[in-house]
């Protein structure tokens, strides 16, 4: 990626590679450290981007890499949204100027981009099971390398970390877990495990301890046994003062901290100490979300989590305010719960994203955050259900892929009436393939007793909503994409469950199956097709699993049936339309579009689903070409007179 630096740039245009940070005074370290900030508002400011969890880790990271020998030693990122400076460091400067955008930067590490890069699913709660693999691996092949693990105390809501943790101490291999300790993982962190840490960093004692770390570090060498003796005292002052038996070391691990992860000294010598254990470690940092900008400081709902473009003097947004579906779910959900007492609201640690926390600020005994733990909230869900309530479980459609066997076998087998709201579904764009909400409807499609729902604008997702929570025999999802809303698009008359949107009585060539939000393409799609002198019927099923028994009525008075999904095709959509046709004995040629299984790049949703040939001239091309052939079969086959 070239270079767009200045060069009057300062400290940053000569870091190259993590060797470059190992040459700085204490002085240019610091100087560095606010450059780097500087650097991240102004790109991220243009493209968008996690800014809040990258302006709290610039210290820390440069810490890391002035310890540790990456590539060589690995550090692994959990979740990766808060490797930023981690690229910056490792070389990536120039690419910021394109980050997150179709041919630029990954927002989240990526093994196409450095070497420096391991792991890029980017999902919480992952990395200590991928570090614990790694040393173990390390070590069997007898190998001299460090693995560092980055966790949020918001990833350590989630059971995978514990899971890990309970192998990682029994293992005895080097491995080093850095806890980013900020107090949040998009809003503020819940639970047991954060109301612990949150009495630490609280206590006074240990803002005590903390200051007697900064002064003692002015007059300290940075290695040797002075320095040792400091942390030393600290780490007894602070069990001493806050928590005498300290949780990680009761898990067997040992423990170096707190330590003030916005001192770079401070990090590097306990980190340099757990290196030299040779054991597994913990380091704990305690951070702030947003550290060293005014506007995220002050943003209370998520310290500038993710923005989109803003005015780096002021934070603001940029992008005119439009109505999301996201703003939509969360009226109407307010709307339902004021008439229905039984109501409940759950997300995992994504209320704000999501649109619980509207619900959360109308009745907050009726809102349970569970932290980064979908699984959890799945069964937990079930209990509710169990107890009367009707729980609306809301998460971003590529997270319920982990609770995958808890709405199978906790929810659905029960037949309980829980209502799961999948935001960000189908192809989202600048977050990657991580987070595309590609798989929901091809992977929960074979859950039985399940039903799903696909709004196509404002109006049906209030309607769709309401029929959810309206089922009292099995679970429901109701999926929808993320940014604006789609303009409404009113029907023209409904057959059972599905609404016809056009159609032309005078004869029957194609009906067009537009699922949810593609409602808006197959119009554009049918008015390209229409133009070429065939007649086409679109439909909106509403309730996408199980298929509506309407469409085998329907598909039998046309020539060609066509299904548009924003979804993959295998075990998808059109798989379960042409399903039903079969079954019902309706003999009729059908061509499916949607996403092609692969993992594909980050970008607009608009550059994507071009390069995936999902735009109504690809679509109207591929659906004349077929029909005309069939017309042309047609007339080769008549009998002659």
């Amino acid at each position: 990626m070239s270079e767009t630096l200045p060069p009057n740039a300062g400290l940053i245009a000569g870091i190259t590679g993590p060797g470059d940070l190992r040459r700085l005074s204490t002085e240019q370290l610091t100087l560095l450290a606010a450059e780097i900030r500087d650097f991240l508002v102004a790109k991220v400011s243009r493209t968008g981007g996690h800014l809040g969890p990258n302006l709290g880790v610039v210290e820390m990271t440069l810490a890391m890499h002035r310890v540790f020998d990456s590539p060589r030693d690995k550090i692994l990122f959990d979740t990766g949204h808060q490797a930023y400076v981690h690229k910056i460091v490792t070389g990536r400067q120039g690419g910021f100027d394109l980050l997150r955008q179709r041919g630029g930067l990954s927002g989240y590490p990526s093994q196409a981009e450095s070497d420096h890069d391991l792991i890029e699913n980017s999902h919480a709660s992952t990395a200590l099971s991928y570090a614990d693999g790694l040393a173990k691996a390390f070590t069997l092949r007898g190998e001299d390398r460090h693995v560092v693990a980055v966790v949020g105390d918001g990833a350590l809501t989630g059971g995978m970390c514990w899971e890990a943790i309970n192998n990682i101490a029994a293992s005895g291999n080097r491995l080093v877990i850095v806890v980013n300790d900020n107090g949040r993982s998009y809003a503020p962190t819940i639970g047991g495990l954060a109301e612990h840490l949150s009495t630490l960093r609280l206590n006074p004692g240990y803002e005590r301890v903390l200051d007697l770390v900064k002064d003692a570090l002015g007059s300290t060498p940075m290695v040797g046994k002075p320095m040792y003796e400091v942390l030393h005292a600290v780490k007894r002052g602070i069990k001493d003062a806050v928590s005498p038996q300290p949780m990680f070391e009761d898990l067997g691990l040992k423990y170096v901290g707190p330590v003030d992860g916005h001192d770079i000294h401070a990090m590097e010598s306990a980190l340099r100490k757990a290196k030299g254990f040779n054991a597994p470690v913990i380091v704990h940092a305690v951070t702030r979300k947003g550290y060293g900008y005014r506007p995220a400081e002050e943003d209370e709902a998520d310290c500038l989590h993710g923005p989109g473009a803003f005015d780096p003097r002021t934070g603001a947004l940029t992008a005119a305010p439009s109505v999301k579906w996201t703003h939509v779910f969360a009226e109407e959900l307010v709307a339902i719960a004021d008439e229905r007492p039984e109501i409940v609201g759950i997300t995992a640690a994504m209320a704000e994203p999501t649109g619980i926390a509207t619900l959360a600020k109308k009745y907050p005994e009726r809102v349970y955050d569970v932290g980064i733990a979908e699984q959890h909230a799945a069964t937990s869900a079930a209990g509710l259900a169990m107890g009367g309530l009707h729980p609306v479980v809301a998460v971003y459609a590529t997270f319920l892929n982990r609770a995958f066997d808890q709405v199978l076998l906790d929810v659905a087998m029960h037949r309980l009436p829980v209502t799961f709201v999948l935001d960000r579904a189908g192809i989202t764009g600048p977050d990657g393939p991580s987070h595309y909400g590609i798989w929901d409807m091809s992977v929960f499609g074979v859950v039985p007793g399940l039903r799903i729902a696909a709004p196509r604008d404002a109006a049906t997702l209030r309607e769709e909503l309401r029929e959810a929570v309206a089922v009292d025999d099995g679970p429901t999802i109701v999926r929808f994409p993320t940014g604006s809303v789609a303009p409404e698009l009113p029907a023209l008359r409904r057959v059972g469950q599905v609404d016809v949107l056009r159609e032309d009585r005078s004869r029957g060539d194609v009906l067009l199956v537009a699922v949810g939000a593609f409602a808006q393409l197959g119009m554009e799609v049918a008015e390209r097709v229409a133009g070429q002198g065939y007649a086409v019927t679109v439909v909106d099923p509403r309730w996408v699993r199980p298929v509506p028994i309407e469409l085998a009525g329907l598909a039998a008075e046309h020539r060609l049936v066509v299904t548009l999904e924003d979804g993959i095709r295998a075990g998808g959509v059109g798989d379960a339309v042409a399903s039903l046709l079969r079954d019902a004995g309706v003999d009729v040629p059908l061509r499916d579009f949607g996403v092609p299984p692969g993992f594909h790049p980050h970008g607009s949703r608009a550059e994507i689903l071009t390069a995936l040939g999902l735009t109504a001239q690809d679509i109207a091309r591929d659906v004349t070409g077929h029909i005309s052939g069939l017309q042309e079969r047609a007339t080769e086959i008549q009998p002659t007179s």
